[in-house]
């Protein structure tokens, strides 16, 4: 019974599963016809839209291509026109100048008819010339044979005689205008004059800017150079002092305007030589040690001056500004001593007219302490060391006499003018400064030749060391006026024929003597 009933549930399991089996195969042919219908479907919507895709494109392809004819067809157009209109401007520019071809060759016509015309008219001339210089030279002579008197003897004393005239004017006119500027101008115009009249020689420096230093042989150029130059090159950075090493044998050339810097280096570089060991730190060893005893010697030499002329020291920048004047030099004068000496000059004339020796002497000592600076501050040594005077509290009238010795500013203390006529004193006489005495002479004596040259001159005496050349002219021969104009001539012909430092003050005198004899 259990059997019968397992062989039919079997049997009715398996009925179950070949039902099944079959219904999924129905159910999946009809899926994939489905499948089919749908695919062709969207295959041929696809197709449809490609069609309809590529009439698009072929009717935009079409539009293009019509609207590029189109373009194409406008611009040649458009170039037709422009070649059209350029051909007609070029048309119209040949035939201006086929006409202005035509005008031309007619004008050369009428220019070598004009020509001719005036060939023919020169020849007239010509002739007609010829005779106007031969009845020119029959006059000449004739006025010559009736005057007693050459033409060209003529010219010259007709040319004499205006030179003289124009003088005579020129002077008057001159000292009209002189006379107008002192009564329009006052105190102004008589300083401007008086100090045209009363000219002393303007200072000129003529300074050292080279020292040399002698080697022991020529080897050592190479050591200073150093590999690369690196020990010219730290040398020179180190003292602000140019080396120059050329072909001078056994010598080594310093050069720089700072007499200071150059001292510095010239003690440095022997240094180095004795030394024999020359490297960049060398170098900057031996240019400290060799600037202190350079300021150290600088700082003594500003102290001996102030004993010297047994004065109160000063602040001790101006000590050290005096001392500095030991290194410079105006034509091979040192001005420090030039400035002591000055000192004891100006003290010697106070002495004598009753005014503060002390004072006169420290006035003359401090008056060129503006060179110490003047490479590195620009204007008037004067005006420079007068500044530098007011700034260390020195006393007004020695700090005006400093600014004051070149009338740079006006002189009006009685120190004034004794420290500028120390100065003068100091410098321009014979063997103060380097000139050699033929030189000097012969100075002098050029200038009194240049001074007789001219007409009228008696006498001409050159004085004040060749500083001034005072002539005296013929009262008979000379006037007021043309004396006047005689000074302007000497000195420019003495500027043009002469060399000389500063100015020349030229003084021409004129005096009416009259002489009687009681009997």
């Amino acid at each position: 019974m259990i059997l019968e009933l397992i062989l039919i549930a079997v049997g009715g399991l398996g009925a179950g599963l070949g039902v099944g089996v079959y219904g999924r195969k129905l159910m999946g042919k009809k899926k994939e016809a489905e499948a089919q219908a749908k695919a062709k479907m969207i295959l041929e919507e696809a197709e449809g839209k490609a069609k309809n895709l590529r009439k698009e494109a072929e009717l935009e392809v079409r539009d293009a291509q019509l609207k590029a004819k189109s373009n194409f067809e406008r611009e040649m157009s458009d170039k037709n026109r422009e070649l059209h209109s350029l051909e007609k401007n070029l048309q119209a520019k040949e035939d201006n100048l086929e006409k202005k071809f035509n005008l031309l060759e007619t004008k050369e016509e009428d220019l070598f008819r004009q020509e001719k015309g005036l060939q023919a008219k020169k020849g007239q001339l010509d002739g007609m010339d010829k005779q106007y210089q031969e009845l020119m030279q029959e006059t000449r002579r004739a006025l010559e044979r009736a005057a007693g008197i050459t033409m060209d003897d003529a010219k010259k004393q007709l040319r004499e005689s205006l030179i003289d005239d124009a003088k005579r004017e020129a002077a008057t006119m001159m000292m009209k205008i002189e006379e107008e500027a002192k009564a329009e101008a006052g105190h102004k115009a008589k300083y401007i004059i008086a100090s045209t009249v009363e000219r002393l020689a303007s200072d000129y420096v003529s300074e050292r800017s080279l020292s040399v230093v002698p080697l022991p042989n020529e080897e050592l150029k190479g050591r200073i150079i150093g590999r690369e130059g690196r020990n010219i090159r730290a040398f020179e950075a180190a003292t602000g002092i140019d080396v120059v090493i050329d072909e001078t044998p056994d010598a080594v050339v310093l050069s720089g305007f700072n007499p200071v810097r150059r001292e510095v280096a010239r003690i440095a570089m022997e240094r180095l030589l004795q030394d024999g060991r020359i490297h960049p730190s060398r170098i900057e060893e031996m240019v400290a040690k060799a600037a202190e005893e350079v300021d150290q010697s600088i700082l003594e030499a500003g102290e001996q001056a102030f004993l010297e002329l047994k004065l109160p020291k000063a602040h001790a920048e101006i000590v050290k500004l005096l001392g500095a004047l030991k290194y410079r030099y105006s034509y091979a004068q040192n001005v420090l001593r030039h400035s002591i000496e000055c000192g004891f000059i100006c003290g010697m004339m106070a002495a004598e007219l009753g005014l503060d020796e002390m004072k006169a002497r420290r006035a003359g000592l401090m008056h060129d302490i503006g060179k110490a600076v003047t490479h590195e501050v620009e204007g008037a040594h004067a005006l420079i060391g007068m500044e530098f005077c007011k700034k260390y509290k020195e006393d007004e009238a020695i700090c005006h006499a400093v600014g004051a010795h070149h009338e740079d500013i006006p002189q009006i203390y009685p120190l004034d003018c004794l420290v500028d006529a120390a100065d003068a004193l100091s410098g321009a006489r014979p063997g103060a400064r380097r000139e050699v005495l033929e030189s000097y002479i012969k100075r002098l004596e050029d200038l009194e030749k240049i001074s007789m040259s001219f007409k009228g001159v008696e006498k001409a005496y050159a004085v004040q060391a060749g500083r001034e050349i005072r002539v005296m002219v013929n009262f008979q021969e000379v006037t007021d006026a043309q004396a006047f104009v005689i000074s302007k001539d000497i000195a420019r012909k003495i500027e043009q024929e002469m060399t000389y430092p500063g100015q020349i003050k030229v003084t021409v005198i004129r005096e009416t003597r009259a002489t009687e004899y009681a009997k």
